[in-house]
């Protein structure tokens, strides 16, 4: 049996709609704390004094990697991790591990404890979840660009494809969670 003490991170993966936030939200509710990739963008938003809009968040989140480089972001969430390491916490979730550049500086930093878990879903679910979600609902268009740009852009693409498990989530809320307590159990999450 492994030792409660070993630290095991975990990290959904996966495009708009496939049920990210869902799973990690499943995951927090246990008890298990999070960092959060987008909130390093949003407190140098606000330690810059702008405004959190989408409009402010693209430019902004582009400029600082320009700035401090594409890793910028997990070189941040790297020190979040290790201070609750140092906390006494050994089961953490990584929320919002996108891009390919983030993917690599995290699996050098935590090699063993790092495990990322695609999440896929159907396109046309995907967009129709993403149609009709209560908060910023996308187009079919709109949902198409950011499939692309999310690819293209942020390199999305390369962690989901090297994830080390995968969910297809093209049921409902229960099938999900019943997915992510087998997997909990599976890789030695669930203490």
């Amino acid at each position: 049996m492994i030792s409660e003490n070993k630290v095991k991170i975990i990290a959904f993966v996966g495009l708009a709609g496939v049920g990210k936030s869902s799973a990690v939200d499943y995951v927090t509710d246990m008890g298990y704390p999070k960092v959060y990739f987008g909130g390093v963008v949003l407190d140098a938003m606000t330690e810059a004094g702008l405004e959190h809009t989408q409009e402010n968040e693209k430019p902004f989140r582009e400029a600082l990697r320009q700035k401090e480089g594409k890793d910028f972001v997990a070189k941040r969430i790297i020190g979040q991790i290790h201070n609750l390491i140092n906390a006494g916490q050994h089961r953490i979730v990584a929320d919002g591990l996108y891009t390919w550049t983030e993917y690599k500086v995290l699996k050098h930093e935590f090699p063993g404890e790092l495990t990322v878990v695609a999440i896929v879903s159907p396109k046309k679910l995907r967009h129709h979840r993403l149609l009709t979600r209560p908060v910023r609902p996308l187009t079919l268009a709109e949902a198409d660009l950011r499939d692309w740009a999310e690819i293209e852009n942020l390199e999305k693409g390369g962690p989901i494809a090297i994830a080390d498990h995968y969910i297809i989530n093209d049921g409902d809320l229960e099938q999900l969670h019943h997915q992510i307590d087998k997997l909990l159990v599976d890789i030695d999450f669930a203490i």
